[in-house]
């Protein structure tokens, strides 16, 4: 029982972080209707801005609350001017264009981002891309035991406790974004049609950019906690940890914000009890597995609503 109770807590951590990623798909595709394959690449960028802010900082600064505060700021902000240049260079002069043309741009932008930074490149001895070799992510939180039950039956650590804070506080100031406030509210209606939010005075370049960047923010903050947790962070991180978010996104029904997060944390789960009870090489077979069983059973995602459209 302890060690069902352990895979559920490991598991809800996992998935936690694949929820804040998940969003910014969700978000992106409720808005435009596109699948932004270069978002977990961002997520990349993200976790090597961090790297780089915490580092610049020093050990013992990093480390304070401040310290902590910081590095995920810096991070969020950086991501948020990425999300909002790929947004306005890559995607806008396609908005009319046919989707395939953007999907294939999106592939492209994720490449792009991910192999660009496995170029060491230094400019006047400051360097501004980290090469390929993977680096081992500053020690912002150090693990600590939180809670130790029996003979270590059941261990909760601390970076588990504040990832998982993080996140849901994340999420719920999201929720609160999305469904009580202004800007919330011109996002719903340039998702429901933004030709005719257009036509109402809703300024809708503004709104699609400003979902890119709340996106890219949210998968800033996803990386460093990646980051923490795992520590060795390189170049192509982004291309896995994207496509698993973007999994949980369509199971819990893509462009549904609340199922994105259940999909998240339904993946964490499963990922995480097939490592304790079978084989960690099956983890990402068995994350792809579980989306084709959903999609067989339920087309639309958990949450996701049938729509019929007239062609």
């Amino acid at each position: 029982m302890s060690e069902f109770i352990q895979h559920i807590i490991n598991g809800l951590a996992s998935g936690t972080i694949y929820a804040l990623v998940a969003l910014g798909y969700t978000m992106v595709y409720g808005v435009l209707k596109l699948i932004n394959f270069a978002h977990g690449d961002v997520m990349m960028v993200g976790v090597y801005v961090g790297y780089a802010s915490a580092k610049q900082m020093g050990r013992e600064f990093s480390q304070s609350f401040l310290g902590v505060c910081l590095t995920f700021l810096v991070a969020m902000f950086a991501c948020a001017v990425i999300g909002f240049l790929i947004e306005r260079f890559a995607y806008r002069p396609l908005r009319e264009k046919p989707k395939l043309t953007a999907l294939i741009t999106a592939i492209g932008m994720s490449f792009f981002l991910s192999y660009s930074f496995q170029v060491e490149t230094k400019v006047f001895g400051v360097t501004l891309l980290p090469g390929a070799a993977p680096k081992a992510f500053p020690e912002i939180i150090k693990p600590t035991e939180w809670l130790v039950i029996g003979d270590r039956a059941i261990v909760l650590w601390n970076w588990q406790v504040i990832s998982v804070l993080i996140a849901v506080t994340l999420m719920a100031g999201l929720q609160y974004l999305v469904f009580r406030t202004r800007f919330g509210m011109a996002m719903r209606a340039v998702s429901f049609d933004h030709r005719t939010a257009g036509l109402m005075g809703i300024p809708v370049d503004r709104v699609i950019a400003g979902t890119f960047m709340l996106g890219s923010a949210l998968a800033a903050g996803a990386g460093i906690l990646y980051a923490v947790k795992d520590t060795l962070v390189q170049p192509l991180m982004g291309i896995t940890i994207g496509l698993k978010a973007f999994v949980a996104a369509v199971i819990g029904g893509i462009g549904h914000v609340p199922g994105a997060v259940v999909g998240a944390l339904a993946l964490g789960l499963v990922e995480e009890f097939v490592v304790g009870y079978g084989s960690s090489t099956w983890r990402d077979a068995v994350a792809f597995g579980f989306l084709i069983v959903v999609l067989l059973f339920k087309p639309e995602g958990i949450f996701g609503k049938v729509t019929t459209e007239k062609v």
